[in-house]
């Protein structure tokens, strides 16, 4: 998946109109977003088409799938059927529900997103001690896209190790999280901002700083 200056922009604000307006001044910026449960729950499936059709983005849902394989064909079919581009597992459900979202995004044509790591605090304690070994799930599953933290570069570092140069790896955290954009961008193709963006007084401004200090 390609990303124009690599940025993927995490639109969490629960308004649509809201989201547009912050999508209208950055969109010279973007070509990628990425949405999750705060705006699709709050204005619906929908959302993915109006995305796509309004500003041609391609779509990332980050739902973050985390359920029985059965469960899991049902949400990445119905992320899909309306319009998605990629969707966002976890991992630490185990093989066989990811290759159900796995499964899903190759009939329709997508992709998936294995999450091997997140970025807050409490990521620590539960997920970075298995974090390396759904990485080599993940490979060993064929999977070419990772999700894996933006705040603790020497993850990022040691994720790529496992998932090799060639797989595309994105990172949250970037920004109000406090993941520095060039040092995530050694190890990763693509940074996930949201906040630091779509909060921002001038999000055109923020956008562009970000993209200046990259390049």
């Amino acid at each position: 998946m390609d990303v124009k200056n690599n940025i993927i922009l995490a639109m969490d604000l629960m308004d649509l109109k809201e989201a547009e307006r912050v999508c209208e001044s950055i969109n010279e910026y973007i070509d990628t977003i990425k949405i999750g449960y705060p705006l699709t729950l709050a204005e619906g499936l929908s959302t993915i088409g109006f995305f796509k059709d309004n500003f041609d983005y391609k779509v990332i849902c980050d739902y973050k799938v985390a359920d029985i394989p059965a469960t899991n064909e049902k949400i990445a079919n119905q992320t899909f059927d309306a319009g998605a581009d990629a969707i966002i597992c976890h991992g630490f459900v185990g093989s066989d529900s990811v290759d159900a979202c796995k499964t899903s995004a190759e009939d329709h044509g997508g992709e998936v997103f294995l999450l091997t790591e997140m970025s807050h605090p409490g990521a620590i304690k539960f997920l970075q001690p298995n974090a390396d070994e759904i990485a080599r799930m993940g490979v060993e599953m064929g999977i070419t896209n990772y999700v894996a933290p933006s705040t603790r570069p020497e993850r990022l570092s040691e994720i790529r190790d496992i998932v090799g140069k060639d797989a595309f790896m994105i990172s949250p955290g970037v920004g109000t999280q406090g993941g520095d954009p060039r040092e995530t961008l050694k190890y990763s193709n693509a940074l996930i901002i949201g906040r630091s963006i779509y909060n921002a007084e001038d999000p055109q401004k923020a956008t562009k700083d970000i993209v200046d200090s990259i390049q």
